[in-house]
């Protein structure tokens, strides 16, 4: 069933897909499996009975980013009109005034060496979605943010083997999605350099 309710075979979709563009039925149904990989990083549900695929490569994975930002673009223009809102007043602050308090945080210590090594490897691409860097830095240097794959918390090194070069959303996703570790293998399997620790 599609979200309309109404049935549809992927089958046919693929026999269909098959003989416009010369290709095995079961090569359509990999790309489908494609889709349900990006939409499980994204936090989307899969496309219903079409497990997510494995080794998907970075480019292929922009690809499907931008045409799901497409149709959602598409979808929320046609289905929800944007509709202006009230902008309310700030309450007044209640209860008790802050405190301030002193903490101790453990901090490691990182290798400079490493964070240019896989900056200069990424080539200003995030190796997670492969989308281009959002904005250049104060160094006028393309904005990435290096994510330790095994935490050094967590006995991780800091290598080049165990780095990877993230924009933003995706550091963001790989700390705090319920798919993170989805994204951690795809990581894993994409970037020859890494190494399992």
């Amino acid at each position: 069933m599609t979200r309309h309710g109404r049935p549809f075979s992927k089958k046919d979709y693929y026999t269909t897909l098959s003989a416009q563009f010369d290709r095995s039925t079961k090569a359509f149904e990999y790309r489908m499996q494609n889709i349900s990989h990006v939409m499980a990083l994204t936090g989307r549900d899969w496309v219903p009975g079409l497990k997510p695929a494995k080794n998907v490569g970075a480019n292929v994975i922009a690809e499907i980013q931008a045409i799901l930002a497409e149709l959602e673009s598409k979808h929320a223009l046609k289905e929800e009109p944007l509709q202006p809102y009230e902008v309310k007043p700030l309450a007044p602050a209640e209860g008790p005034a802050q405190e301030a308090r002193w903490t101790e945080v453990q901090r490691f210590a990182r290798s400079q060496w490493v964070r240019e090594q896989v900056l200069t490897m990424a080539n200003g691409r995030c190796e997670a979605c492969g989308s281009p860097a959002p904005f250049l830095g104060a160094n006028n240097q393309p904005f990435l943010e290096v994510h330790h794959v095994k935490p050094m918390a967590q006995q991780g090194s800091d290598s080049v083997g165990n780095t990877v070069a993230l924009c933003p959303n995706c550091h963001r996703e790989v700390h705090h999605s319920k798919h993170a570790q989805a994204l951690i293998e795809c990581l894993y399997q994409r970037i020859g350099r890494l190494v399992r620790e």
